[in-house]
């Protein structure tokens, strides 16, 4: 097996979206330069969404255009940046800002997805499609997100069928890869197994991430069931930040440190800095005015008392 996986920071965005506190935009700049220094390769910093609806994504323009010269300027050129673009609108603002990567975003769920983002499943599908065309004339990386592949606050539990069928048909779109959203932390590892087990029957294994929250404490026994089966692509975020305001009672996504702790136990390689990352834990808290809801985040590494 691998002994290397890929970490998906998204601390800036699916992190910060459900936040009281809105961070101005000099300090998710020095965020993101924080977590380029800790290591993270791949950083989704913002989302070119409406304020009106989204109000901590406010300003992700200019985020994005500081932290490209803040990165050069601190040689941290190795992180790849993404935004996520709900529409065409979007999507021609990452064009203008030059960004080589979004991601776009569809749920298994229609009574979430019209929460959500304000239209069905089959009308979600159908902007992709100027997103699509506008990414391979520029040439730019498009990911795509699928939400509430294990549960739905509204409808309750998504059959398996669903998801398969939504991840071939957002596969078909020419995505490079589809991470599988438990956007309201529910998901077991024995669910984990089975819908993983199928999906890679249809959609190559390689392009499959997995996306857990970790409202019910399963989020790393379901990275590891995935990992078993061959994914090497996690989304994680710093300290555990995230939820989703249209998610009643989803909490953040397991945190970034919980996971790189585990993975260096096992001695699989992330690329990160394990240290670094705990440093940042107290920066955002003091920043967002709460504790953060990672466990090593709030105990720090093994230190030896001495002898007794």
């Amino acid at each position: 097996m691998s002994k290397s996986v890929v970490i998906v920071e998204m601390g800036l965005r699916d992190g910060l979206q459900n936040e009281s506190t809105v961070l101005d935009t000099a300090t998710r700049v020095e965020f993101a330069r924080r977590l380029a220094d800790a290591g993270v390769k791949r950083l989704e910093i913002g989302a070119y969404v409406s304020p009106k609806w989204v109000p901590q994504m406010a300003g992700t323009d200019d985020v994005v255009a500081q932290a490209f010269l803040h990165m050069k300027e601190k040689k941290l050129k190795k992180t790849e940046l993404s935004v996520l673009v709900p529409n065409e609108q979007g999507m021609l603002m990452a064009i203008e800002r030059g960004l080589k990567e979004v991601a776009i975003f569809a749920s298994c769920s229609e009574s979430f997805s019209k929460k959500n983002i304000n239209c069905s499943i089959e009308e979600s599908f159908q902007r992709f499609e100027a997103v699509m065309a506008l990414a391979k004339k520029h040439k730019i990386k498009v990911r795509g997100y699928l939400s509430t592949c294990f549960g739905c606050p509204f409808e309750g539990k998504i059959s398996e069928a669903k998801v398969l069928k939504l991840a071939q048909r957002m596969n078909k779109l020419g995505v490079y890869e589809i991470s599988l959203g438990d956007t309201i932390g529910v998901a077991h590892p024995g669910q984990v197994e089975s819908l993983f087990k199928k999906l890679k029957k249809v959609v190559p294994l390689k392009k499959l991430a997995g996306h857990f929250h970790d409202t019910r404490g399963t989020a790393l026994a379901n990275i590891l069931t995935a990992y078993g089966l061959g994914v090497r692509v996690f989304d994680t975020s710093l300290g555990g930040l995230g939820g989703c305001p249209y998610a009643p009672g989803a909490t953040g996504n397991v945190a970034t440190e919980d996971v790189v702790y585990m993975f260096h136990g096992m001695g699989v390689k992330t690329g990160l800095n394990l240290p670094k990352l705990l440093e940042i834990n107290p920066w955002v808290a003091e920043r967002i005015q709460h504790a953060l809801p990672s466990k090593l985040g709030k105990v720090g590494l093994l230190k030896p008392l001495g002898k007794i």
